[in-house]
C-alpha cells in the first residue's frame, strides 16, 4: 500500500470518529474529505464507504448529486460567480470574462497548473450587493473590474484567503424597513422563559392566536404543523430548521443568520419545548458556508448562558441542543423532504407524501421543519403573545414579512412590512423607477406586469417566499426567463422523467425563440410541455419551473411573438435545401425540382 493511501485511510478514520461513524453524516464526512483533499477521488470514494459502512456506489452517487462536492481536482483557488439574473444585470458576465481572461482559464476548466477554476455557480443570495461571488466557499461582494484585477493578481501570487482586502469580504445587511420582527427589541432567553412559565399547551395557543403561517412561502400554519408533530407517537422528536434559502433573489434569511441568530436559536428551542424534542438541526445553505464559524460560535454561547444543553435554564428534564449540518449546493434541498434526504447524508432526492414530515421526518420519527424566518417570529410571539403579531398584517395573512428587494431600484435591501403592503408601494420605497415588471417569489413565483402593481404581498394574492426583483423598461424581460429556465434545467435532481426532459426541454424551446429561430407552434408546445410538467412532477420544483414561460406568455406575450421567425409553422429540417446537392449533379433547376 503506498504512503499516500495510507495517509488517506488515516485521515479518512479520523474523520468519520470525529462525526461518530453514523452514515447519517456521511455528506458532513463528503465535505471534510473535500476540503483537505480538494475532491473526492475514487480512492477516497472507496475508504469512505468502507470507514462509514456504506456502499461505494452509494457514496459516489452522493458526490455526483451536489454541485459543490467533486470527483476530480478543482483549482487551489475555486472561484464561483453567482449566476443569478441581477448579478447579470450589475456586469456579472463581463467581470467573468475579465478574470478569465486575467488568469487564462476556459470557465468550470481547471488551470494547468492548479492554481484556480472559475466557474458559475446559482444564487449566492447577494444580488442587493452583486456582482458577488464564492471563493472556497469565502463571500466576497460589490465586484468592479478593479477588484477582479486584484483578485486576479492575489491568485496569481497565492496569497491565503486570509490576507485578502477584508473589505472585499463585506457582507452588509442592508436593512432598509423594519418591523415587528427586526424592529422591536428581544431579551435572548425570553421566549424560552415564557414556554417555562405558561407551559408548552399555553404557548401553542398562542402561536394558534398569532395565526403565524410558514413564512418560506408556502404558508401552513404553524401551530397546527406544531401540534400535529407533537402529537405524533414516536420515539425522538426533532426540530430541524431550513437555513437553505436557494431561491434566486432570496437572502433575508441571510440577514437574520447573521445579524439575528440568537432569535432563531431562540425560537427552535421554544419548539422543542412544545413538542418534546431533545434534538435540532440547523441545515444550512453550502453558500452560505462562511457564516458556519459565527453560527457555531453563537450556539457556544447560548450553552455556556444555559439556553441550550442539559437543563435548560435550570429546569429539570428541559434537554436541547442544535447541531448545524451544511448542504453542498443543490436547489432541491430547500423542499422540506430533500432537506431531510440529505440531513441524512444522501442525495437530496424529495419523498413521496404522504406520511408528513410532522409524523415521519428526520429518521423517520415525527419533525418539525420551519425556516429561519418563522422561528424567528415564533421566539418573539412566545415572548410578546400572539395578539401582538396577530395586530399587523390582514386577517388572511397576519404580521409581518422581509422582502429582499433587489434588481433597478437605488435602495436594494431587506424591507420588513406588514402583510397587505402593496408591490407598487414597495416599489416607491425602495427607489424603483420606470418599472416594467417584478418577479415576486423567485423564478418559482410571477412576473408581475405594471397593471397589476396595486396587488398586494398576502397568502390571498401574492405570496412569496421573500423574493422582489425588479425590472425596468430597459431590460429584455426574455433574458430574464431565459436564465430562469437554465436555473431550473440545471437544478432538477433528475428524479422523475417530466422535470429530468421537461426542465431541458423547456430551456431549449426557450433558447431557440429566444434566438429568432421559433415560430407560434414553438410557443403552444412550451404551453403543452408546461401543463404536463404542472401535472406529472414528482416534486414542487417541477410543478413550479414551467411558471416563467407560462407566466410571461399570458402576462407579456410581446416578448415571445416580437422574436418569432414566423407565426405559423415550419419544420425545424428545410427538405428543399436538403436537395440542392441533387440539383446541382443533374443540373436541373427548374419548378418540378423543387419542393412547392
Amino acid at each position: 500500500m503506498t504512503s499516500a493511501k495510507t495517509e488517506l485511510e488515516g485521515f479518512v478514520a479520523e474523520v468519520v470518529d470525529r462525526y461518530g461513524r453514523d452514515r447519517r453524516n456521511l455528506l458532513q464526512v463528503l465535505r471534510t474529505v473535500q476540503d483537505q483533499q480538494g475532491c473526492v477521488c475514487d480512492d477516497a470514494v472507496q475508504t469512505v464507504g468502507q470507514a462509514i459502512g456504506v456502499p461505494a456506489m452509494n457514496v459516489r452517487s452522493v458526490v455526483e448529486f451536489y454541485s459543490f462536492l467533486h470527483g476530480t481536482p478543482r483549482g487551489q483557488y475555486d472561484v464561483l460567480f453567482s449566476d443569478n439574473i441581477v448579478d447579470r444585470m450589475l456586469g456579472k458576465e463581463g467581470l467573468m470574462a475579465r478574470l478569465c481572461e486575467r488568469l487564462g482559464v476556459e470557465p468550470g476548466v481547471p488551470r494547468a497548473d492548479g492554481r484556480v477554476t472559475v466557474d458559475n455557480t446559482s444564487c449566492t443570495g447577494m444580488p442587493d450587493q452583486g456582482p458577488a461571488i464564492l471563493v472556497n466557499g469565502l463571500a466576497l461582494t460589490h465586484l468592479t473590474p478593479s477588484r477582479v484585477d486584484t483578485i486576479a493578481d492575489l491568485i496569481e501570487r497565492g496569497v491565503p484567503l486570509q490576507k485578502w482586502p477584508g473589505i472585499y469580504c463585506e457582507v452588509e445587511d442592508n436593512v432598509r424597513r423594519r418591523d415587528l420582527l427586526l424592529g422591536t427589541p428581544f431579551i435572548d432567553g425570553s421566549g424560552i422563559r415564557a414556554v417555562l412559565a405558561q407551559g408548552p399547551d399555553a404557548v401553542l395557543d398562542e402561536m394558534m392566536t398569532s395565526g403565524l403561517r410558514g413564512l418560506g412561502g408556502a404558508g401552513f400554519k404553524t401551530a397546527q404543523k406544531w401540534a400535529l408533530s407533537r402529537a405524533a407517537a414516536g420515539h425522538e422528536h426533532f426540530v430541524v430548521c431550513n437555513a437553505d434559502e436557494g431561491e434566486p433573489g432570496t437572502f433575508k434569511d441571510r440577514v437574520l443568520l447573521q445579524g439575528h441568530a440568537n432569535l432563531l436559536f431562540e425560537g427552535m428551542t421554544v419548539c422543542a419545548r412544545v413538542i418534546g424534542a431533545r434534538r435540532g438541526f440547523l441545515y444550512l445553505r453550502g453558500e452560505y458556508r462562511y457564516m458556519l464559524e459565527l453560527l457555531e460560535h453563537t450556539l457556544a454561547q447560548r450553552r455556556r448562558a444555559g439556553l441550550l444543553g442539559k437543563g435548560i435554564l435550570g429546569t429539570e428534564g428541559f434537554d436541547f441542543d442544535i447541531e448545524i449540518h451544511l448542504g453542498a449546493g443543490a436547489y432541491i434541498c430547500g423542499e422540506e423532504s430533500a432537506l431531510l434526504e440529505s440531513l441524512a447524508g444522501k442525495r437530496g432526492v424529495p419523498r413521496k407524501r404522504p406520511p408528513f414530515p410532522v409524523t415521519h421526518g428526520h429518521d423517520n420519527e415525527p419533525t418539525v421543519v420551519n425556516n429561519v424566518e418563522t422561528f424567528s417570529a415564533a421566539a418573539k410571539i412566545a415572548a410578546n403573545g400572539g395578539a401582538w403579531w396577530a395586530a399587523k398584517g390582514t386577517a388572511t395573512s397576519p404580521g409581518t414579512k422581509l422582502l429582499s428587494v433587489s434588481g433597478d431600484c437605488a435602495r436594494p435591501g431587506v424591507y420588513e412590512y406588514p402583510f397587505g403592503i402593496t408591490i407598487q408601494e414597495i416599489l416607491d420605497d425602495c427607489g424603483a423607477s420606470d418599472t416594467a415588471a417584478v418577479q415576486v417569489a423567485g423564478p418559482a413565483g410571477q412576473l408581475v406586469p405594471k397593471r397589476d402593481f396595486g396587488r398586494k404581498i398576502a397568502y390571498e394574492d401574492v405570496a412569496t417566499g421573500g423574493s422582489f426583483m425588479i425590472f425596468n423598461h430597459t431590460r429584455d424581460l426574455l433574458a430574464v426567463v431565459r436564465n430562469f429556465a437554465a436555473f431550473f434545467a440545471h437544478e432538477s435532481c433528475g428524479f422523475c422523467t417530466p422535470c429530468r426532459v421537461g426542465t431541458s426541454l423547456m430551456r431549449d424551446l426557450v433558447e431557440k425563440v429566444a434566438t429568432g429561430n421559433g415560430t407560434q407552434y414553438d410557443l403552444e408546445e412550451m404551453k403543452h410541455l408546461g401543463k404536463i410538467m404542472k401535472q406529472a412532477s414528482h416534486c414542487g420544483l417541477g410543478l413550479t419551473a414551467p411558471n416563467p414561460v407560462l407566466g410571461s406568455l399570458d402576462k407579456f406575450p410581446e416578448i415571445w411573438t416580437e422574436k418569432l421567425k414566423s407565426k405559423d409553422f415550419e419544420p425545424a429540417f428545410d427538405l428543399d435545401g436538403a436537395l440542392s446537392e441533387a440539383r446541382a449533379l443533374t443540373g436541373r433547376d427548374d419548378v418540378h425540382a423543387h419542393i412547392a
